[in-house]
């Protein structure tokens, strides 16, 4: 499905990103990888690479989203490599906890810059790559882009963002044959709530996971190899009449109404 097709995803040493790009090893396709962490971006690879049919080694970039020369290399390294772009997975992003009280400037900008301005830079930067090969986007939102939810405010703030970048670039490249989308994910079970500053610790992550019985529809949270299969549906041939979509992937979370 994906033979000879090129694809770059970013954060994708752990969680969703490590999930879709093993997804899309499968179906043979030529990947890129970005993330600070060498080693689990290392071991990414390897399973990768196992995972082929054609045995294909992963092309590794390590970079910080946060840094423009590092995602400029990322796009350098990508065309060197493969000469072309088919496929761009907008993935890598952190989640920080606060409220109007709490959540200061610096978290602020440490959350827009990696969840906003990280993405609107590589799309840039990959655009005229995605144009000559009538490739595709993918962004890796939140169903906190959809509703709103307390004590995550910069957070929802830069996915709510996220979509609105998905739905205008949607219009802006589909007269040119480029098709951009998102997945907006609920809770998923990669840890991502016990990183960063005022995260969770295990006993009150593991509560948190709990309480997904009553916040998500499905009484459970998903699995990053669910948002993977989603990813790979919006990248493929059957989406093909798919463009500004942003699809959650969240249990049912988004059209809850708790009472």
């Amino acid at each position: 499905m994906f033979t000879e097709k090129v694809v770059l995803i970013t954060g994708a040493s752990s969680g969703i990103g490590a999930a879709t790009a093993q997804e899309f090893a499968k179906l043979n396709a030529h990947l890129i990888l970005t993330g600070r962490n060498k080693d689990n971006l290392e071991k990414v690879a390897k399973q990768c690479q196992e995972n082929s049919p054609a045995k294909l080694e992963p092309l590794i970039v390590i970079a910080d989203m946060n840094n423009e020369n590092n995602v400029k290399s990322i796009i350098d390294e990508t065309i060197k490599r493969f000469n072309k772009l088919d496929v761009l997975v907008n993935n890598a992003g952190i989640l920080e906890t606060g409220t109007i009280e709490t959540t200061s400037l610096n978290q602020y900008d440490r959350v827009m810059n990696t969840n906003v301005r990280g993405p609107y830079y590589l799309t840039m930067l990959a655009t005229p790559y995605l144009l000559a090969t009538k490739g595709n986007i993918v962004n890796v939102s939140s169903v906190t882009g959809l509703r709103s939810f307390p004590n995550v405010l910069a957070y929802c703030m830069s996915k709510s963002a996220l979509d609105q970048f998905t739905r205008c670039a949607a219009l802006e490249l589909a007269p040119k044959g480029v098709r951009v989308n998102a997945v907006n994910p609920g809770v998923i079970t990669t840890g991502l709530h016990k990183k960063g500053e005022g995260s969770m610790n295990d006993e009150q992550y593991e509560a948190f996971l709990k309480k997904c019985a009553e916040t998500h529809a499905l009484g459970r949270p998903g699995d990053a190899k669910e948002v993977a299969s989603v990813v790979i549906f919006l990248a493929g041939e059957g989406a093909s009449n798919i463009t500004g979509a942003t699809l959650p992937v969240d249990g049912g979370r988004h059209a809850m109404c708790p009472r």
